[in-house]
């Protein structure tokens, strides 16, 4: 049975786990070394599809969801300031002035934060970017095996050996010297290294899902909890934007080799009704790198893109696509789909193809993603029933969390440090998106927009990029958009689901969140 959805945004009062900048935004906080933390080997926690409101009331799934949150904002394209001071500053001229009117002049470009920019990255993400080139190289000692089969390449199971093999001392090479020295090598790498070998995919099963995507950036945030990364307390982030860009894509860019090299299946994928078959972050990081600039002290924007930002609908222009994968998360996993699938984008890609048509901005994307990971990664069974737990990211429930209805369990608490009423979180409901800070209503996520060979119109009209209104009696015919040829038949408009209230029901497919019922 699906579990009920926390409600609320996880406490950012707590002195263990969470931390807030001067303007009460959530953050992951570091461990204080001189406190002993008892460090202890993960373990898999979640048997069945009933403990799942169990894991969604856990210091674990709020620790998850502040660093995620953490990192998404710190991509954010950043307002800067006119360079003459406000007084100095071009006014309009009134009306009754003589001369022509003076327009006041435009605001400065952004600063805008793609993949391909100069960066000053940290030692200790270096060094993490060279220990995922040495992870690739391992594939030169683990070839593919040659000759036609369905399923996953056995080398792969090769590799993965000497990736678990190998995988403490690379570790021990490449982590800060000063983390294994503060907390003892051997507690760091017991808990770490679990969620590090958990990142590349299953060697029994021969895929890679966003379960192991999820792994990763446990083993991100555990280092981050670690103090690996510094302390984290500019609050401007300037290290976020570096594990992102420079560790986070680098790893993506392993994997997507991995997937190619060893035709790794799918890992609880739903399939051409899920998002993308293999990853989900990379849309998430990707249009928040779009969305509409903020200043250090605003919450994260909830609609509208940077000035510049390319249209949504040009994620089904290949050329586009190959020119904006290199700066942009988003493009380089549509990238990667146009490397491995052929045909119709809306054919192969339904879901990512009606959210191109979203007109309210990047910004109204990027809030619907984070919803959608909600909903389809941390509240599926199949995706996180792998997920160990340890110290870093605990089993135990959150005790400022407010109880679950009906459950018996606890949810996120809905006060922040200033104790008043909090922000929710956008990882907490599936079915409506909160507002990103006080004050702010929920709203309704990113309406569903409709697929070519529906009767309505795409995108509110019939004219460019929609379907057209279908007149009575005529057959649905599908309507090619950005130059996708019209090829094949149409799917179909409804698809199996499980028993409601089972098990089972977990492997069938839910709506996206922003999709009308």
């Amino acid at each position: 049975m699906d579990p009920p959805p926390p409600t609320a945004f996880p406490n950012s009062t707590s002195t263990t786990t969470a931390t807030t900048t001067a303007t009460t935004l959530p953050r992951l906080a570091v461990l204080n070394p001189s406190n002993t933390h008892p460090f202890q080997t993960p373990s898999k926690c979640i048997h069945t599809a009933a403990d799942l409101p169990r894991f969604l009331s856990s210091l674990a799934y709020r620790d998850i969801g502040l660093f995620l949150l953490q990192l998404n904002r710190a991509l954010c394209p950043r307002k800067q300031s006119q360079s003459q001071p406000q007084s100095q500053q071009q006014q309009p001229a009134p009306p009754s002035a003589a001369g022509p009117l003076r327009l006041p002049p435009r605001d400065p470009p952004a600063r805008r934060f793609p993949l391909d920019a100069p960066r000053s990255d940290p030692a200790s993400v270096v060094r993490l970017r060279e220990l995922l080139a040495k992870l690739e190289a391992l594939i030169d000692e683990a070839p593919p095996e040659r000759g036609p089969r369905r399923f996953g390449n056995p080398a792969f199971r090769k590799w993965h050996a000497l990736l678990q093999e190998r995988a403490e001392g690379l570790l021990r090479e490449h982590l800060p010297a000063e983390t294994l020295e503060v907390w003892g090598e051997q507690g760091v790498l017991q808990e770490v290294t679990s969620y590090f070998v958990g990142a590349f995919g299953s060697k029994e099963r021969l895929d890679y899902g966003t379960g192991h995507e999820l792994s990763f950036l446990a083993f991100l945030g555990g280092l981050w909890k670690l103090g690996a990364f510094g302390d984290g307390g500019d609050g401007q982030g300037e290290v976020e934007r570096s594990l992102v860009l420079g560790v986070f894509e680098p790893y993506l860019q392993v994997v997507r080799r991995l997937i190619l090299t060893y035709t790794l299946e799918p890992a609880g994928s739903h399939g051409v009704w899920g998002l993308d078959d293999h990853s989900f972050l990379p849309y998430i990081f990707g249009s928040a790198q779009l969305t509409r600039p903020i200043s250090d002290a605003e919450p994260m924007p909830l609609e509208g893109s940077v000035r510049g930002a390319p249209q949504p609908a040009d994620i089904l222009k290949p050329a586009i696509v190959d020119r904006l994968r290199a700066e942009n998360m988003y493009f380089s996993a549509i990238g990667f789909i146009n490397d491995v699938k052929t045909g119709p984008f809306w054919e192969h890609s339904p879901v990512l193809f009606d959210i191109s048509g979203v007109r309210d901005g990047w910004g109204k994307i990027n809030k619907g993603m984070i919803k959608m990971f909600n909903a389809e990664v941390l509240s599926k069974f199949p995706v996180v029933q792998h997920f160990p737990f340890g110290s870093l990211f605990s089993w135990d429930p959150d005790p400022e969390a407010q109880p679950l209805a009906g459950s018996g369990l606890a949810a996120p608490s809905a006060t922040t440090a200033g104790g008043g009423p909090g922000t929710a979180a956008p990882w907490a409901q599936a079915t409506k998106m909160p507002g990103a800070a006080a004050g702010v209503p929920p709203g309704p996520g990113i309406p569903y927009t409709k697929v070519p060979w529906t009767n309505t119109p795409r995108g509110g009209g019939s004219g460019t990029g929609g379907a057209g209104t279908r007149p009575p009696g005529a057959p649905a015919v599908p309507a090619p958009r950005g130059g996708v040829p019209d090829t094949g038949p149409p799917p179909p408009t409804a698809f199996p689901r499980g028993t409601p209230g089972t098990a089972s029901n977990q492997f069938a497919v839910t709506k996206a969140p922003w999709a009308k019922e």
